[in-house]
């Protein structure tokens, strides 16, 4: 988000009430439609839906600056989606007709929005092809450049640091936990490693070469 946009969008939000929830706190169940809208100041929010084998497939995460469901504010979808703190989260709690009187009166907000939810969905459009065409490993290698373009700290070396495990990877793969960890080791041959602090992405450019090899 542009810094501009972002001021914009932190003296309008901000200036409704602020929460903080714990770590793993389920905000909104699915099947319940929120009461208000979330400007996230600070921490992260997964979205995700739950199989019916009880498996858990995320399809967002929300760094600060995100505010949502706007697709519920703007178009009263019913919400099939569960939202999860993933760590210690600050928000401020903004009625829908506020948000969305806001974006009609800032085009340049509701630009940036727009932009945001494409990027987004060229990102779901990916996915789609390496579920339907990609291999399992594809889809991880896949899983993790997205990680890394969103959520990567970049080390001094030129690597990246992701701070996630292989059971996050399993959920947002749409992979079991046990094919994320056989996977693992296999993508060791590419600078890929586990570590205490997160998994280490060594060459970000090898896990390109592999996405788009074994997803053709």
């Amino acid at each position: 988000m542009d810094e501009t946009i972002r001021a914009l969008v932190h003296a309008k939000f901000s200036k409704y009430p602020k929460r903080s929830y714990e770590k793993g706190q389920i905000i909104v169940f699915s099947g319940e439609d929120p009461a208000h809208i979330f400007y996230l100041l600070s921490g992260k929010v997964r979205e995700y839906a739950i199989t019916y084998r009880g498996d858990e497939i995320v399809v967002n995460i929300f760094k600060p600056a995100a505010f949502f469901p706007m697709s519920w504010a703007l178009n009263h979808t019913p919400n099939n989606f569960f939202y999860r703190t993933e760590e210690a989260t600050e928000m401020h709690i903004v009625p829908a007709d506020a948000a969305v009187a806001f974006l009609k009166s800032h085009p340049e907000v509701t630009l940036d929005l727009l932009s945001r939810v494409y990027r987004g969905v060229d990102g779901l459009f990916g996915k789609m092809i390496q579920l339907m065409s990609g291999t399992a490993k594809s889809r991880l290698a896949y899983e993790l450049l997205t990680e890394c373009r969103r959520f990567g700290i970049a080390q001094p070396d030129g690597s990246f640091l992701l701070e996630t495990n292989e059971s996050d990877l399993a959920a947002r793969s749409a992979l079991s936990r046990e094919t994320v960890s056989r996977e693992m080791q296999k993508l060791k041959a590419h600078g890929v490693k586990v570590t205490p602090k997160g998994v280490i992405v060594t060459y970000i450019h090898q896990l390109e070469v592999i996405v788009l090899k074994e997803s053709n």
